[in-house]
């Protein structure tokens, strides 16, 4: 299921207090999605990485009490004691089986020992899949029976819009629309230890925004994504150079337009990321788009649209249409 599907059934059932569980593959964001969730819903977000505790991490520790002469559970101090929020129980299917059913009683009966999850928590688990070359059990059938099951797939529409939000460096988001297959390029046969993700492009991002010394960024970025896609993403990069002036488009609607497919796509991201800082130049943008390649003006469009740029008022979007809506039909 693509992520924004993925988004809109995790806020129902998380709504409705159902236990979920993704599957997915590593570095596609599986946690970032759950905890946007929460920030959205202005909840509380518990991230428990499973496959760093001990049952009793979760159970809690036995302790004698004087009053009933009998033995009770200290229920942890990081579980939720009031309020709303999701409880996230990260690497599930990676945690060893005796910390799997410490968690069985928790997800079952919301409750583990001494302790009980307050009515306002849903509980949301993820995990890689057998295949992924991570650690993983075999979840007992009991327990991957209280869960409603995703397996979350990559889709480059949807990280490009996560991307326009985020204000990834508009040279990475122009590489992606123009290589989608480099996005993600995980093989779990191979051996390489750097590959492609949507979190390792948001390393890059990160290493940009360094400023590091242009003889070590191959390397550096190499580690991220693997050596192969850095070399002809840095190759890419220096497109950026041969972009028509940004401001001038911006301010006046006018500009020279280029038929070169890599120098559009960088084009495109680049007036995008510019109108998604500022709006109100969406009208000379549109106006420049008028001349643009129809794929190119198409693409814009509805990037500005997906991210909530309003423009059906503007009488350019209207002589826009005109000129393009058979390829909206």
């Amino acid at each position: 299921m693509r992520a924004s599907n993925l988004v809109k059934s995790l806020r129902a059932l998380v709504e409705q207090k159902v236990p979920s569980f993704l599957w997915g593959a590593p570095g596609i964001g599986k946690s970032s999605i759950v905890k946007e969730i929460a920030n959205e819903k202005k909840i509380g977000f518990i991230d428990l990485r499973l496959a760093l505790m001990d049952p009793t991490d979760l159970k809690g520790i036995p302790f004698y009490d004087k009053e009933s002469h009998t033995a009770l559970w200290a229920a942890p101090a990081f579980l939720p004691k009031e309020g709303e929020g999701i409880l996230f129980l990260d690497e599930l299917n990676a945690a060893p089986p005796s910390v799997q059913s410490s968690a069985y009683q928790l997800i079952l009966d919301r409750r583990i020992g001494e302790y009980e999850l307050p009515k306002g928590w849903a509980i949301v688990a993820a995990g890689n899949r057998d295949g992924d070359r991570g650690v993983t059990y075999r979840m007992p059938a009991p327990l991957a029976n209280r869960f409603v099951h995703f397996e979350m797939e990559v889709d480059v529409n949807d990280w490009r819009d996560w991307a326009y939000k985020k204000e990834i460096n508009s040279s990475i988001i122009s590489y992606i629309s123009l290589k989608n297959e480099h996005l993600f390029s995980f093989d779990a046969k191979s051996d390489a230890k750097s590959f492609a993700t949507p979190r390792s492009w948001e390393y890059v991002n990160n290493i940009l925004k360094s400023e590091i010394e242009l003889e070590l960024l191959l390397d550096i970025i190499s580690g991220a994504i693997g050596k192969e896609i850095a070399v002809d993403f840095l190759s890419f990069s220096k497109v950026m150079s041969r972009l028509p002036d940004i401001e001038t488009i911006l301010e006046t609607g006018k500009g020279e337009y280029s038929e070169d497919v890599d120098v559009l796509y960088a084009l495109s991201s680049s007036l995008v990321s510019a109108v998604l800082q500022d709006e109100s130049r969406v009208d000379n943008v549109l106006s420049y788009t008028l001349e643009l390649k129809s794929e190119f003006a198409v693409m814009i469009v509805q990037d500005l649209q997906r991210n909530g740029v309003k423009m059906e008022h503007s009488e350019v979007f209207k002589s826009w249409v005109k000129k393009f809506a058979y390829l909206l039909a």
